[in-house]
């Protein structure tokens, strides 16, 4: 049976044992965008088991950088001290991978619509649309299959709810646009402006309607980093990941 582990005393070599195991970064990732019900984080690692997920979790209490709690609904996960302070490595790997690997994060093998619609929804929800009514917006991707072209935001009372079938409301606002394209202009790396003059980004409401979507729907934490040149070290750090 192979060993795991490095058997080396480096202080890298030790936190590699932890961190680095498949799929841990991105469990550590959703944790730290605040994402504590088991159904939360595997929404934010579409592609990872249940049941892996479930063992990475256990690894990651057993390492003391996650605690399990009993909360009001059930289960919640919680990062430790010592959890929390894996914000910066993290942090700092995304920004390393968007003056890098930019060319391959909208690789067709690494878009996902879920996971995209599932960020957005996590990045508008404190920038709701400035008016108290229930607001609407339906997002029809193109270059995705068909069971997977339309997604609703609901606005209401403060929360969002990110919709995979209608939800019976009317819709206020329609985003019509590739979901390469949407991957791309959350990520900082084409420009609102610039997909709505081309035609590859279409807006369909009031004029109102139209306008809020530039209140709501806010880029990446990463997007400044991907709107500058490649290779070009970041001048000042963006907002955290976790949004606070």
């Amino acid at each position: 049976m192979e060993k795991r582990g490095y058997s080396q005393f480096c202080p890298i070599a030790l936190a590699a044992e932890v961190f680095a195991e498949r799929w841990t970064p991105l469990v550590i990732r959703e944790l730290l965008l605040g994402s504590v019900r088991f159904n939360d984080l595997q929404r934010g690692v579409p592609r990872m088991s249940s049941a892996l997920l479930a063992r990475r979790l256990k690894e990651l209490q057993f390492a003391g950088i996650v605690e399990r709690r009993q909360g009001v609904a059930g289960a919640e996960y919680h990062l430790t001290a010592a959890g929390r302070e894996l914000f910066p490595v993290v942090e700092t790997m995304g920004l390393w991978a968007q003056r890098w690997l930019r060319h391959k994060l909208v690789d067709t093998d690494n878009l996902d619509p879920d996971l995209l619609m599932w960020d957005i929804r996590r990045t508008v929800i404190s920038h709701l649309p400035p008016c108290d009514r229930r607001y609407v917006a339906e997002f029809q991707l193109s270059g995705v299959p068909i069971t997977h072209r339309c997604y609703w935001l609901v606005f209401e009372r403060g929360q969002v709810d990110l919709c995979y079938k209608p939800p019976g409301f009317d819709v206020d606002l329609t985003v019509g646009v590739s979901l390469r394209l949407l991957t791309q202009i959350w990520l900082g790396h084409v420009k609102i402006d610039r997909a709505i003059r081309d035609g590859q980004l279409r807006l369909e409401g009031s004029r109102d309607d139209v306008a809020a979507f530039r209140i709501w729907f806010v880029l990446s934490p990463f997007a400044p980093a991907g709107a500058m040149p490649l290779g070009q070290p970041e001048p000042t750090a963006p907002p955290g990941i976790a949004g606070a």
